[in-house]
């Protein structure tokens, strides 16, 4: 009884240590871009996928969701964060559906089985960063409106830089899923 008491509470550290630093990475990946109007391009679609890979659904979920809290309550987490505001006001901006893309990203990339052929990888981490810019372009519609170039906006400057992180992930895929197991 003890032993399962212990077990137990050794995974919910590990837990929460893991949403903690996937939300610190997260926010170092926010940091790391290239600035382009009105998105910037990161390093965090990434590390979005990557904390899907590698922490499962489940934790990968909490991880992003704490990171959106802390960015929402006014931390400056976000990419353009603090120069271009900070939370609510930020979050309802520009990238607002980028950022909620994240969620839907993390999760499709959590599906990714280790006994995945490369090619079923690929497709799946297509998926997974497809709803990133899906929901993205669907926000900046709305918000700066459908008569400008939502496309060359808000997708087409960055679509060599994600093919070349979804090919670095493909890659690698079989090493980062290894990490759910210490989790």
């Amino acid at each position: 009884m003890e032993l399962t008491k212990n077990l137990t509470q050794t995974k919910i550290i590990k837990s929460l240590l893991a949403i903690v630093l996937g939300s610190i990475a997260l926010t170092i990946s926010a940091k790391i871009k290239i600035p382009f109007y009105p998105v910037p391009m990161t390093m965090q679609t990434f590390v979005v996928l990557f904390l899907g890979i590698s922490l499962g659904y489940k934790i990968g979920l909490a991880t992003i969701g704490l990171y959106l809290i802390e960015g929402i309550a006014g931390l400056p987490v976000f990419s353009n964060s603090p120069e271009k505001g900070i939370g609510l006001l930020y979050f309802t901006g520009p990238t607002m559906g980028y950022l909620i893309g994240f969620l839907t990203a993390c999760y499709f990339s959590s599906m990714i089985k280790f006994e995945d052929g490369f090619f079923i990888v690929l497709g799946k981490l297509i998926l997974a960063t497809s709803t990133i810019y899906i929901l993205g372009l669907l926000w900046l519609g709305i918000l700066i409106g459908w008569d400008k170039p939502i496309l060359a906006l808000g997708a087409k400057p960055f679509l060599l830089a994600e093919i070349f992180k979804i090919a670095i992930l493909a890659l690698l895929v079989k090493k980062i899923i290894k990490i759910r197991k210490f989790i």
